[in-house]
């Protein structure tokens, strides 16, 4: 009878003799009178034929209707859209990517309420649809469960490992001499060798490992590569599971607590993971109830080291993570240090503690790609949050992926991330400069695209250690080098960087969270008094209703009703 209790919102549907137009469209599909007594649950697939990391999901969709069937539901399947970041790269189609995050929380609320789902499993893959998912989750509060799609295997060429990442630093490498046409098509040949999303520890991975991090994806589920057969395994699982909170009455906002969140930052900060992550984490929170700050980010780093070594700022990809235990064994290492909640429940239904205790990490070596919090790779977290007189609600920069502490140069401010790659074609950029990129926020871009195509510009110049980066804009999770990314307030809307002149000193103190314009504070003053804002990219269309909603990156770039 437990079931019957499961279907709160779809007995309103589709019971009763006034409800029998809605039935008739359900059974049209093959649905019996047998089907239509079991709670009515949704298989969400983010899927795409436009890249490969979510042309699998449909496939993995079958087998979570499987488990949906075998623990008594009735499952559909429904998709939401994908945005795939890497083709978007350095292109006006990269403006959409993070809109589609909200894009598809809308769009997962729309199906989910209209059709009076009981409960859903979400399946993502590419960066934004994870985050889009569970900010669904959270807004609707209804049974769900999160399934990652797995990452692509990683390539081989050379006798080195590649990912996505060398592909775009091979292009730096091109226009600054150091490699031919043909080692550039040989390492684009050989980088990305199967489907699923990037290999490395970039945002898609650190997502996956968010979700399962908060407690919405079941243990050890995020590091299993697309095309292992416990993927297969993963998704009848998250099926069964998805029935069970169900019958538990457990809710997405009963796991995604602030001790939960808090847990996901440590894991964040202990893999160096990306720092999209910090806006996705922000805007989850923000659809759950939860008050997390950029202040909470910087006071975990502090206490929480680094100490998984995975690319960008290692040598080890996700897929090697996974033989020696994956996200629960990271997990384990932390909790035995005292620095995640175990208490917390999952979609299990038990606790972190429960899970980690019960899931088997292999009895293999593993110091070499993951250190214990006592002997860590660096002694703070992967990630510092910064603020100053430049980013006066902050700033974000990945310490695992550099080993620079403290930069102080000259300025060089651009107005848009084409403006600067032309420069960086042209060789005007030089070691000393802090190359400052503008107006690409989440209102100025709009949409605040990654830098990926500038930052590998930079570092396959060679320039990775003699130049530094800083603007509105976000970066991908594979850049590395030292760049300073979503500095807020952002230029459109009169921030410190919109008045950033050439030969400015900028000053980048990591150790001490500091993000500084050696200006005096009048003269700031005196250029905003005469500053205007640049007119809007777009008048009409998506990216003009987005730029009019969009928040600060310093609250997660969610986007709020007009009311």
């Amino acid at each position: 009878m437990a079931s019957i209790k499961i279907r709160v919102r779809s007995s309103e549907r589709y019971d009763g003799v006034l409800n029998a137009p809605h039935r008739a469209f359900l059974r049209s599909i093959g649905l019996t009178d047998e089907d239509l007594a079991k709670p009515l649950m949704a298989v969400v697939a983010a899927w795409s034929e436009a890249g490969p990391c979510n042309i699998h999901t449909l496939q993995l969709a079958t087998y979570v209707k499987e488990g949906i069937k075998a623990g008594g539901g009735a499952p559909l399947t429904v998709p939401t859209i994908v945005v795939n970041d890497n083709i978007g790269m350095g292109t006006e189609g990269m403006r959409y990517s993070l809109v589609s995050r909200d894009v598809i929380a809308d769009t997962v609320e729309a199906q989910i309420n209209a059709h009076a789902f009981d409960g859903f499993v979400g399946i993502g893959g590419c960066d934004k649809t994870t985050p889009g998912l569970l900010m669904a989750m959270a807004r609707l509060n209804i049974p769900s469960v999160y399934l990652y799609g797995g990452s692509a295997e990683p390539g081989f060429y050379g006798g080195r490992k590649l990912t996505i990442e060398d592909v775009h630093e091979a292009i730096g490498a091109y226009l600054a001499g150091k490699i031919g046409e043909e080692e550039l098509y040989n390492i684009e040949l050989n980088a990305h060798p199967t489907y699923g999303t990037c290999a490395g520890m970039f945002t898609a991975n650190t997502m996956a490992a968010m979700a399962e991090a908060l407690g919405m994806a079941l243990p050890g589920s995020a590091t299993p590569p697309a095309t292992s057969a416990r993927r297969v395994i993963y998704a009848r699982e998250t099926g069964l599971a998805l029935m069970k909170v169900a019958e538990l009455g457990i809710k997405p906002r009963d796991v995604m607590t602030y001790e939960a969140f808090e847990n996901a930052i440590a894991v964040l900060m202990a893999t160096g993971g990306s720092t999209n992550a910090i806006l996705h984490l922000l805007a989850i929170a923000y659809e759950a109830g939860v008050k997390l700050t950029l202040d909470d980010f910087d006071r975990v780093s502090r206490r929480v080291p680094y100490i998984a070594a995975l690319r960008p700022g290692g040598d080890f990809v996700p897929a090697e993570l996974d033989q020696v235990g994956g996200i629960p064994l990271i997990m384990s290492k932390l909790l035995k240090a005292g620095l995640i909640n175990g208490k917390v429940i999952t979609v299990t239904g038990k606790t972190l503690e429960e899970n980690l205790r019960e899931f088997k990490i292999p009895n293999v070596k593993h110091d070499h790609m993951v250190k214990d919090p006592s002997t860590p790779i660096k002694p703070w977290g992967g990630i510092r949050i910064l603020k100053g007189s430049l980013a006066p609600e902050g700033a974000v920069v990945k310490v695992a992926a550099t080993g620079i502490m403290r930069f102080e140069g000259k300025a060089r401010p651009f107005n848009g991330e084409e403006e600067t790659f032309q420069a960086i074609k042209r060789g005007e950029v030089k070691p000393g400069d802090v190359v400052v990129i503008r107006y690409e926020g989440p209102k100025g871009g709009p949409g605040m695209p990654e830098m990926l195509r500038v930052t590998s510009a930079i570092v396959g110049a060679g320039l990775g250690q003699d130049v530094a980066l800083v603007t509105d804009g976000r970066f991908s999770g594979a850049t590395r080098g030292l760049m300073v990314g979503h500095v807020a307030p952002e230029a459109a809307v009169g921030g410190p960087i919109a008045v950033v002149e050439d030969g400015d000193r900028v000053i980048i103190d990591v150790e001490n969270g500091r993000l500084d314009l050696a200006v005096p504070e009048d003269e700031v003053k005196r250029r905003l008094s005469r500053w205007q804002p640049p007119p809007p990219r777009y008048r009409s269309g998506l990216l003009a209703k987005y730029a009019s909603l969009v928040t600060s990156a310093s609250m997660g770039a969610v986007t709020l009703p007009r009311i």
